[in-house]
């Protein structure tokens, strides 16, 4: 969520065009849109810097974002060959030991609607 929030703030960043330093406006642009234009331009020089770090971070994860994509990808396939529907098991847990456990659901738990879901007739 937080990588889509970053990515739709910076294009809309690029894509505002960059203008001219004059006070004046340009025929037949308001005041407004000539504000909005000096805000986004504003808001794009703050932003320049936290973004160039965190295209350099992602350059850094790059290669161990793929070795862990080649190592767990075929592992996460087969689980979801396995799991055929999620609504019939609890969230993941982590034991104390670090183990990662998901418990299915017994047949009283999927029965039970939660809260705020209606039943369709």
């Amino acid at each position: 969520m937080k990588q889509c929030v970053l990515t739709l703030a910076t294009s809309l960043l690029l894509a505002v065009p960059v203008s001219a330093q004059d006070t004046e406006t340009e025929p037949g642009t308001s005041l407004m849109e000539r504000g909005a234009e000096l805000f986004f331009e504003g808001f794009r020089r703050e932003m320049e810097p936290a973004l160039d770090d965190l295209r350099a971070l992602a350059e850094n994860m790059q290669p161990a974002l793929r070795q862990f994509i080649d190592e767990m990808g075929p592992a996460f396939a087969d689980l979801l060959q396995k799991i055929d529907d999620f609504s019939a098991y609890h969230p993941p847990e982590m034991l104390p030991n670090g183990d990662i456990i998901i418990r299915r659901k017994t047949p009283e738990e999927m029965d039970v609607v939660p809260p705020g879901e209606d039943i369709e007739i």
